[in-house]
């Protein structure tokens, strides 16, 4: 006979007690305690099989079986497509475009996909559709459902190629008494789409909310469980929008997959370098052009800078997609090792396409968009950078050299400036490849 227990989850980081505290002891937060009444069901058969120990010698090497889903954004995050079987995981900020993504998904992949949404009826999700204009997969059913039990049935049913849940949040498992969406029952029905998922080989895509952190709700062990986490992020002003890999399992979690919003649905970005890269009519002072890599593909991004005099006592630093704190590590090295007294001036930083990159690479550029802005002399629209600064005004190597200088050719820049401590195969570049070692240098060459 199934048995109530009464336990207090921390709404925050899932850690469970035995008693009400008005301190979380795990993460610290006040208040985050709420009464959930657990009801101890039967044990059920996992998905884990009886294995025998084996020698890992002894063990073939296979490669797992993928479905090539028709976004080649998605696969590359994924690392070459869907795993048969793999429960993956995507979260981001709400109206973000993660509903528009998978439907995009399910009405272009050739395949039997089952839809389950807990948020939109099956109306809404029609309306979305329609206006999305895509092509109307056939074998594309809608489920608006709720509870974890019906949805895994009529799974079964089914036996689609594909199974897209909207959101995990908004599931209840009957086993549990607590309300959707309290860690218990997102830990509960995350387990039993789990089994479904390794039971039957059906890869599982689910959505998941985030907090005003921009973690994913709910319990830290909902991202240990599941195979692939994917944050799909993005400022929801411009158009631009990144899918990252936190976690994956079958692939690397160094690839980033691009989108622009239309007014058609999400469209993928193949040449974001084109796109990041402002036409100007006129140079002007405070930019620079950065060649970055995000995992194997090199992009070029535009950095802004602006120095100005402060007006009030405490100068400002703001930085919009750059890490603040390397910025005033950056201000502090261009003070001490170059000269440049900017301690009482306002320094504000923008990457273009309100992205947010935290590739190294970029202090060249950020620190020659600097120097431009604050001397009012612009750097020419034909110079790139790629190289990373020390505490002691050196210039550091950085990884994959090569592609970048190739990207940057192929794009028609006449110079790029690199660390002389970076090495790379001599061929004939049509590029000029500046090798510089000290900030002091690099300044004498840039201006």
């Amino acid at each position: 006979m199934a048995k109530n227990k009464i336990r207090y989850y921390c709404q925050n980081c899932g850690a469970e007690y035995s008693q009400w505290h008005g301190q979380c002891k795990n993460c610290g937060e006040w208040n985050m305690l709420g009464e959930e009444v657990v009801t101890k069901s039967p044990s059920k058969n996992t998905y884990a099989k009886k294995q025998d120990v084996v020698n890992i010698i002894s063990l073939e090497t296979r490669k797992e079986a993928r479905i090539v889903s028709p976004s080649e954004e998605l696969n590359r995050v994924l690392g070459g497509g869907i795993v048969l079987g793999a429960v993956v995981l995507i979260g981001g900020e709400p109206g973000i475009g993660k509903s528009t993504l998978l439907l995009q998904l399910a009405l272009k992949m050739k395949r039997k996909i089952l839809y389950v949404s807990g948020e939109e009826s099956a109306s809404q999700i029609k309306m979305r559709a329609d206006r999305l204009n895509s092509f109307q997969n056939p074998d594309c059913f809608l489920f608006t459902e709720t509870s974890v039990e019906k949805v895994i049935h009529e799974a079964k049913k089914l036996s689609p190629d594909l199974l897209i849940i909207d959101s995990i949040q908004t599931l209840h498992s009957s086993a549990i008494e607590s309300s959707a969406g309290s860690v218990s029952q997102i830990r509960e029905c995350a387990g039993d789409i789990i089994s479904y998922a390794k039971q039957t080989a059906t890869p599982v895509i689910l959505v998941g909310h985030i907090t005003k952190d921009g973690h994913i709700a709910g319990p830290k062990i909902l991202e240990h469980m599941v195979d692939v986490v994917l944050n799909f992020d993005g400022d929801r002003n411009h158009l631009f929008r990144l899918l990252r890999a936190y976690k994956n399992r079958f692939g690397s979690t160094s690839e980033i997959g691009i989108y622009e919003m239309v007014s058609q649905g999400l469209k993928e970005i193949k040449n974001p370098s084109h796109i990041l890269i402002t036409k100007k009519q006129e140079e002007s002072s405070g930019n620079a052009v950065a060649v970055s890599m995000e995992g194997n593909r090199p992009m070029l991004i535009e950095i802004q800078a602006l120095v100005s005099s402060s007006v009030y006592g405490m100068p400002q630093r703001s930085a919009t997609g750059f890490d603040a704190k390397r910025l005033n590590m950056l201000l502090a090295v261009l003070e001490k090792r170059a000269g440049f007294p900017l301690g009482a001036k306002d320094v504000f930083l923008n990457i273009t396409g309100g992205i947010k990159i935290e590739d190294p690479a970029l202090d060249l550029a950020v620190m020659a968009a600097l120097l431009s802005s604050n001397e009012d002399v612009p750097v020419s629209e034909n110079f790139c950078f790629a190289g990373e600064i020390g505490l002691s005004g050196e210039i550091r190597a950085v990884a994959q050299v090569e592609k970048r200088i190739l990207e940057a050719e192929k794009l028609g820049y006449e110079k790029i400036f690199v660390s002389d401590m970076n090495t790379f195969p001599k061929r004939n570049f049509s590029i000029t490849i500046e090798k510089v070692g000290k900030i002091e240098r690099f300044l004498d060459l840039l201006f």
